[in-house]
């Protein structure tokens, strides 16, 4: 049977281009909503891999049950159809932004809600395909029709998986993102409705359907960042004043004004990095010790610590000649430059003229550059993944003794030694298994509790002399108790972290899973 809308003769005719635009539209939006669940599973509970890989299988699962489920759609396919679009956009197009909403009022119910979600739009989306492919049937042969609608699947996944990363998430974030998509989902039905007009029974409820739901994303999509800003308010307990998400992470800026409060607090993925009330105990005892120990020290190292807070700590020798900055995201290294709040927090020290920034992944910076230093610090988050926990095997560490001056020191921050014993002893014994001497020891930060270090170094580490004017924390004679262990954080047996096993990730998550 041929569509009025059919042109005549062998060429592609209206409905079918239609359609097979609309397949791109569809592959796009599908793999989309993937891609979005993912990364939002990942920044809340971490582990992004695992988080990936259970959401992808989950989404493709579920995309076979509605496939199978196709089979019994036998009349009225258009109109299927379109029903199915709206109710993918709906689905699809408000899944981040439940979820945002899910993580702040009911934690406990993420997992549900998510996998749920999952579950709901990957049926939804697999009933699409196969329709599509019904409708065309009528007037394309079987072998053209599963080269033509598997290319445009294929092309419109492309297209979607290259802008996510690189245009969508940074520039819109993940909850507007997936607003634009389901409204482009639902103008998909309402092109439907126009195609298949001479068709559809009750065209006019149809519109009204196609209308309402354009309304209720369009309404969604304006209020997206007031709507998000309230959930992470109710999440971080604190006004939420700088929200980003880019391709890397989620970054979210508190503040609690008033004598006694956190003032500005740094989170990443949800996970605190610091807080203003007490960040100087953390970078005094993260920088101190290895930088006072060499004595006069002219080349430094950072990896990681784009707050700039450790680069503070580190101009206050006048001997630096030069601090090089490595920051995977070159968000952070601009927020706390060019944010006036945030760069008075370290000092405006990523202003300095001896600060150098390297926007790249440390590890592949380490394999690159063959300049020597005195000091380095290594500053990168909790090893809740596998691509942190890279940062903390023994590949990663034979690559920072090769850029170690054979006098020089570095130093690991390494989790908390009473929370997570085993994770930090496994550091030190990965440190050790890379040819280096490490030296472990703690402070107290009340933001985290009992935080450990360990300075790692090619030559035995000694005692500093002296340490620069001003601290607020480290003193010369409290200096030794940073280095006691008492017994409830003695070492214990631990094994090699390397790149093959990445026994850290895992070892870390259960510690820190058993306070959740």
């Amino acid at each position: 049977m041929n569509h009025p809308a059919d042109a005549p003769g062998g060429r592609p005719q209206a409905v079918e281009v239609a359609l097979l635009a609309s397949v791109f539209v569809i592959a796009a939006c599908g793999l989309l909503y993937e891609l979005v669940a993912g990364a939002l599973a990942s920044y809340v509970l971490g582990d992004s891999v695992l988080q990936f890989s259970t959401v992808i299988g989950t989404y493709l699962f579920a995309m076979g049950i509605g496939s199978y489920l196709s089979r019994f759609f036998d009349r009225q396919l258009p109109a299927h159809f379109l029903r199915i679009e709206l109710l993918v956009a709906l689905a699809g197009g408000l899944m981040p932004l439940l979820l945002y909403l899910a993580n702040a009022w009911a934690p406990s119910g993420f997992r549900f809600a998510l996998y749920g979600l999952v579950l709901a739009v990957g049926a939804l989306v697999g009933l699409e395909v196969p329709l599509v492919m019904r409708i065309l049937r009528r007037n394309v042969r079987l072998r053209e029709l599963v080269s033509q609608v598997l290319t445009f699947d294929y092309l419109g996944a492309l297209a979607v998986s290259l802008a996510f990363p690189l245009l969508l998430a940074p520039h819109l974030g993940l909850v507007r993102t997936g607003l634009l998509f389901g409204l482009m989902n639902a103008l998909v039905a309402l092109w439907a409705l126009w195609l298949f007009r001479h068709e559809l029974r009750r065209r006019g409820a149809h519109l009204a359907a196609c209308l309402g739901v354009l309304a209720v994303l369009a309404v969604a999509f304006a209020l997206a960042e007031r709507v998000t800003t309230l959930a992470e308010d109710h999440l971080y307990a604190d006004r939420a004043v700088i929200t980003e998400t880019t391709p890397y992470q989620r970054i979210v800026v508190t503040h609690h004004p008033g004598e006694g409060r956190a003032g500005y607090r740094l989170f990443l993925n949800g996970n605190l990095q610091f807080a203003e009330r007490d960040e100087y105990r953390y970078h005094e005892a993260l920088v101190h010790p290895a930088m006072s120990a060499f004595g006069a020290p002219r080349q430094v190292a950072v990896l990681g610590g784009g707050d700039g807070m450790a680069v503070r700590e580190i101009l206050k020798y006048p001997s630096v000649e030069q601090v090089t900055l490595v920051e995977l995201d070159p968000a952070m290294t601009r927020l706390f430059t060019q944010q006036p709040a945030l760069a008075a927090l370290n000092g405006h020290s990523l202003s300095s003229p001896r600060v150098r920034i390297v926007n790249q992944d440390a590890f592949t910076w380490l394999q690159q550059t063959t300049q020597t230093f005195d000091v380095m610090v290594v500053d990168f988050p909790d090893p809740t993944n596998f691509n942190v926990g890279k940062l903390y095997t023994t590949s990663f560490y034979a690559l920072l003794a090769e850029r170690l001056s054979a006098s020089g020191y570095a130093v690991v921050q390494t989790t908390s030694p009473l929370v997570a014993r085993k994770s930090f002893w496994t550091v030190v014994q990965t440190i050790e298994a890379a040819g280096l001497r490490a030296v472990p020891y703690h402070a107290n930060v009340p933001s985290f509790g009992e935080w450990g270090f360990v300075i790692a170094s090619h030559r035995p580490w000694r005692w500093p002399a002296s340490l620069p004017a001003g601290l607020r924390f480290l003193t010369l004679p409290s200096l030794p108790l940073l280095f006691d262990f008492p017994a409830d954080m003695a070492r214990v047996p631990a094994e090699v972290n390397r790149l093959s096993n990445q026994v850290l990730v895992q070892t870390y998550e259960t510690e820190w899973g058993r306070i959740k």
